[in-house]
């Protein structure tokens, strides 16, 4: 087995050094100048004489950007007739055919049109990494999968468009791109941002300064999380430190799984653990007896927790209780994590010798306990 597991560690090495390195740019907002800084670097790039092409990059026709923009190798968009429309896409197979040193791809979170090689940008991005391309990309704080509902409580709007953290966490260096709140603002009313039409809206929705403050205190510690990460990750490599796990544990309802799954997520990240999500099924929820819907809320909560880079793990019991126990023990886990639950939830699933009986096997085990509202 150990023979084993030194081979695939020395595959593995090979396989991180042919591929590309990957370069985040992170900003609390829009128009706080992160393609202005990808094309200014892709610029220094090209003096130094390194191979940069913009495979893709999103002007908002501000007029700084679309002056840095001329005179930079760029590769010819896809046109794609949609809906009625001619649209424009990032051309993946020029790119690849081009094999370029660095390539400079922004908005990272943009949903790719029907038939492209990949649904999403984030995904081209990786593909482009996986061939060997160096790529330098941006993204906004509220575009990051684990802090929707964080962001959507601060601005009260729900952002569609997502990456996964484990994006992010695959980035080998992360820049943040920071204004202060009145230089952002000055920004916007002198039409550097958006058109004169759409200032007022944005001054009543993202713009308010007390959002700034809190996306640009969320864009640091992001930041400064992804750097002390990798840090660890370092030491914990040479070291040989055991990490902790989570565990978090879901039903098949729509909503609050979702949010339960995020926190986790979080949680895990800070304390650079790993973190697993258990869904246990019990008679009450057997495959001809649950309803379709709440089958799909479950396929759903299962691809977050993939795309977060937790681990699905599904489980049958007679009683949730006793199948959060069995899945401790064998994962090793180091800390579970539940919703605070229902009077009803609470009555079906952890009758009061049941949750005393979980709560010795956690203290024996040296489990703790987080209830997550």
């Amino acid at each position: 087995m150990d023979k084993e597991r030194s081979v695939q560690h020395f595959l593995d090495l090979i396989q991180r050094s042919r591929r590309g390195k990957f370069k985040v740019y992170i900003g609390m907002i829009a128009g706080v100048g992160k393609t202005y800084r990808m094309l200014q670097e892709a610029r220094e790039l090209l003096r130094s004489g390194a191979d940069v092409q913009i495979g893709y990059v999103e002007t908002h026709g501000r007029k700084e950007t679309e002056a840095l923009l001329k005179g930079l190798p760029v590769v010819p968009r896809r046109k794609v007739f949609y809906k009625g429309k001619e649209v424009e896409e990032m051309d993946m197979e020029a790119i690849l055919r081009l094999h370029p040193e660095i390539v400079i791809v922004d908005e990272l979170a943009h949903t790719n049109i029907e038939g492209s090689l990949n649904e999403k940008r984030w995904q081209d991005v990786l593909q482009l990494l996986d061939a060997g391309i160096n790529v330098i990309s941006a993204v906004n704080i509220q575009h990051i999968e684990s802090l929707n509902e964080e962001i959507q409580d601060i601005t009260g709007v729900e952002v569609r468009e997502r990456i996964p953290d484990s994006v992010l966490e695959q980035a080998d260096e992360v820049v943040n791109i920071d204004l202060t709140a009145e230089e952002l603002v000055a920004r916007l009313k002198a039409g550097k941002i958006y058109r004169s039409e759409k200032i007022a809206t944005a001054l009543e929705h993202f713009f308010k300064s007390e959002h700034i403050l809190q996306l640009r205190e969320l864009a640091l510690k992001e930041v400064a999380l992804q750097v002390g990460k990798k840090v660890e990750n370092e030491v914990i490599e040479n070291m040989g430190v055991r990490h902790e796990k989570f565990l978090v544990c879901i039903d098949s309802q729509e909503k609050t799984p979702r949010r339960l799954i995020r926190k986790a997520a979080r949680l895990a990240t800070r304390y650079n653990a790993e973190f697993s999500v258990l869904y246990v099924q019990t008679p009450k929820e057997n495959p001809d007896r649950i309803p379709l819907a709440n089958q799909r809320y479950l396929l759903n909560h299962f691809k977050l927790a993939s795309e977060l880079g937790g681990k699905v793990i599904r489980v049958r019991a007679e009683n949730v209780a006793d199948g959060i126990v069995d899945v401790c023990r064998k994962e090793q886990i180091s800390t579970v994590c539940l919703g605070q639950p229902t009077a009803g939830i609470f009555a079906a699933f952890f009758s009061v010798w049941r949750c005393r009986k979980m709560l010795e096997e956690f203290s024996a085990l040296g489990i703790d306990l987080i209830v997550m509202s």
